[in-house]
């Protein structure tokens, strides 16, 4: 087994293990935004309740319960957009894993001597390749969205 087999072995592994653990810490992530939606959302209807029940509380009162229930939405609004950038997240990591899948079935219909390859082995390489572009066009549409979406912001 050569080495740069090895290596390329050993590299798709480490790859592999680095998605597998964003892939983790991102399904942390949505658990914790969805446990904190809750929270906001029980909060919220305690405010709205005191906003509705108490007409006779002091206007300063009300004025501070009503800044309250606006910064609940702000805090909301900033997980949602969190959240959706998360989502985008798990489909790179998606992405990303097909195309490391797709680069390794291509690269073992590659190292095949052009001797030793049947017309099917080509017809397979060359529907791989086209996955692959593919893919990396999807991956693409997605880097873009992103950057969109980040001047959007600014």
């Amino acid at each position: 087994y050569p080495t740069w087999k090895r290596t390329l072995a050993r590299r798709a592994r480490e790859s592999q293990m680095k998605r597998f653990c964003r892939a983790q810490a991102i399904q942390r992530r949505l658990e914790e935004i969805e446990v904190t939606f809750r929270e906001l959302e029980q909060q919220g209807i305690k405010l709205e309740k005191l906003l509705r029940d108490e007409n006779e509380s002091p206007a300063d009162q009300q004025t501070q319960w009503t800044n309250q229930l606006l910064y609940l939405v702000q805090k909301k609004n900033n997980l949602m957009t969190e959240e959706s950038d998360l989502m985008i997240a798990v489909q790179e990591l998606k992405l990303e894993e097909q195309q490391c899948q797709l680069d390794e079935k291509l690269r073992s219909y590659i190292n095949k001597e052009d001797t030793l390859k049947t017309p099917e082995d080509e017809k397979a390489e060359q529907e791989i390749l086209k996955q692959l572009v593919e893919v990396v066009n999807k991956r693409n549409v997605l880097i873009q969205f992103q950057e969109e979406k980040r001047l959007s912001e600014l």
